[in-house]
């Protein structure tokens, strides 16, 4: 999933200010999950907001509402009777949702609630790791079906370098090496012999680094008519 965490109140605040009547706007699928940015994290944003508001004596009107996921403008559209009575949204989505706030609704002004961090899965209560950096080319077939791109901090394909220590890397003794544990998986399972073979050159076009992406499936395309 993606995962997020709620900027400081004080910027969100900060962005707001301009703005008499905002919206936060909750979405109810990844960040709800990592507990940034759902129904209930909405509502104590926007309590909070007011609370500041009056503190510091600034005439703004602050509501809440939480839709299925942000990211997809049909979930949107049920918002759309609210921004006859808004100035600006403050999304508690990723960085996808608050712009496909933005493309679906050009007039409001959009602020981001959230830093989105990674894509990752929860290892324990209250805590995410990354495990992805969706490359667009996954290779974890050959590695044990753990990535090096992600887990590696330097992302090598090659192996481990001179730094890892005791199955450790070396930026912290916390994280295990990648290719320690891709070794380990890779014997356990019989397979060791994979680490003779030479990876080939890789395409990092497929990656962020080739520009923004898309996937197109023809089959899904809506025919235009003639």
């Amino acid at each position: 999933m993606i995962t997020g965490k709620q900027k400081a109140l004080s910027e969100v605040a900060r962005m707001a200010t301009p703005y008499k009547r905002v919206l936060v706007l909750g979405c109810g699928t990844c960040t709800t999950i990592c507990f940034a940015g759902g129904q209930k994290e909405a509502a104590e944003m926007a309590s909070s907001l007011r609370l500041l508001g009056q503190n510091e004596k600034r005439r703004q009107v602050f509501s809440e509402h939480t839709v299925r996921r942000q990211c997809e403008w049909e979930y949107l559209d049920e918002i759309a009777p609210l921004l006859k009575e808004t100035d600006a949204i403050v999304s508690l989505s990723c960085g996808v949702g608050a712009q496909a706030l933005a493309e679906r609704f050009p007039e409001i002004s959009i602020l981001p609630g959230l830093d989105t961090c990674f894509m990752g899965l929860p290892q324990e209560p209250g805590v995410w790791i990354e495990r992805c950096l969706a490359c667009g080319d996954c290779i974890i077939d050959t590695t044990a079906g753990i990535c090096p791109i992600t887990r590696c901090a330097k992302g090598l394909l090659n192996g481990p370098c001179g730094g890892s220590v005791d199955g450790q890397c070396e930026i912290s003794a916390d994280i295990p090496c990648a290719w320690q544990l891709i070794h380990d998986r890779l014997a356990s399972q019989g397979l060791l012999s994979r680490l003779d073979e030479l990876p080939p050159v890789r395409d990092w076009s497929t990656s962020h680094s080739g520009g923004p992406r898309r996937i197109v499936r023809q089959d899904l395309k809506v025919k235009k008519a003639p």
